[in-house]
Formats: structure tokens, sequence, C-alpha cells
């Protein structure tokens, strides 16, 4: 059994957990372990794109992201949450922008929006472009985008690592994630991944719905 001592251990290597990834090697020794090689995982099947109000093509604002995400949720959705996605979003797609993401562009090089479900303007009044892409291909861009700039940060990658169990210590009389068990799948060997803090982006949520795009392993 090895043991591996790190500040951050991130399960999963799809656009969250890289995007993680690059924010916390900046102030930590960071790990990444996915079951398959990052470039693979399923963040990569979207295609459409993203949504974010940047208002390039048509007039936008993140008020009625905002209140499209909520109305798309049944209005079950925790509508604080759903402020901040339609807030950030703006930015997390410049940052994907800046790291070199190719989006498809307007005629003046503005990133170029298109028509998606859902997406409104002026609470339900008529559809808005919103959706900013890359082709067909979005996530499949976004995985190479963050993967190239993951290893630029010097991001430590465990590929093909298999996640089974979480270490949980009393720390002052309080339980507390110090890190993963996880096993190889090439060798079939143990490892333990100690750590400070344990981020979760596994993904496989959308799997709780009847209807779903998400990849069933």
């Amino acid at each position: 059994m090895k043991i591996h001592k790190y500040d951050t251990v991130i399960v999963g290597a799809g656009g969250a957990g890289m995007r993680a990834a690059i924010e916390s090697t900046k102030r930590s020794r960071t790990a990444v372990l996915t079951k398959l090689y990052p470039t693979r995982s399923h963040t990569g099947a979207a295609q459409g794109g993203m949504a974010a109000a940047l208002a390039n093509v048509e007039e936008d604002n993140w008020e009625w992201h905002t209140f499209d995400t909520i109305k798309g949720g049944d209005y079950l959705v925790d509508q604080d949450a759903a402020e901040i996605l339609a807030k950030e979003a703006i930015d997390s797609v410049l940052d994907l922008e800046k790291m070199g993401l190719p989006f498809n562009r307007t005629p003046d090089g503005t990133i170029d929006q298109r028509r998606f479900g859902g997406h409104s303007r002026n609470h339900g009044e008529a559809p808005v472009r919103r959706s900013c892409y890359a082709a067909d291909r979005t996530g499949h861009m976004i995985l190479q985008t963050l993967y190239q700039n993951c290893v630029k940060e010097g991001v430590e990658f465990f590929n093909e690592f298999y996640v089974l169990d979480q270490l949980i210590a009393d720390v002052d009389g309080v339980k507390t994630s110090v890190g993963v068990v996880a096993y190889e799948l090439a060798t079939g060997e143990i490892h333990v991944f100690q750590a400070k803090a344990v981020i979760y982006a596994s993904g496989g949520c959308g799997k709780f719905f009847k209807v779903t795009s998400n990849a069933h392993p």
C-alpha cells in the first residue's frame, strides 16, 4: 500500500475538477484523481455551449438568466445559488477565453452566442442568444483547454485511479475528512492519499433524472 501526502486532493478530472485544480494549485500542492484520462471525462460530451449573459449578440442580463434557471428547475432551485451561477457565468466564460479556449466569433471578434433551450429575455418574453460555443464540441474544447492549463500550473494527475473510500478523523472533536483511499486500475494496488482538503468533482448527478445525457458506467 502506497501513501501520498498532499494539501488538496480533487476527485474527478472533468471541467469542474480541473478548474478547481487550477485555482488550488496556486496556493497548495494539489493531486487530481480520475478513473479516466482527463480529456476523456464526461464534460467532453457537452456540445451546445455554455450559458452566460454576455449580451454580445443581443440584449441580455444575468437577472434574466437567473429567472430561466429557477423556472427550468420548477422553482425547486436554490435561488441564491442560481443568482451566483448567473452572475459568475460571465467571468467564467471570459476566464476560459483568456486560457485559450477557441470560441466561435462574431464578425467584430467577440464571443459568438446562439439560442439554446430555456434561454429567454425579459423573464420568458422571447428567446435570446445566450449560449457561448465552440462549434459543436464545446465540452471537448473546455477539457483540452483546462488540461493544458493544469499541466502548465504543475497539477499532479493520478489517471485511472478509482476512489473507494473517504478517510475521516476526529480533529478537535469534529469529524473531518483527511484524505481518500484509491484503487489503481492498472496494478490493483491500494493507495492512501492524505490531504488537508478533499474536493469532490465526480459528477453523475444528472442520473437522478429519468431523462439525461449523462453516461451510465
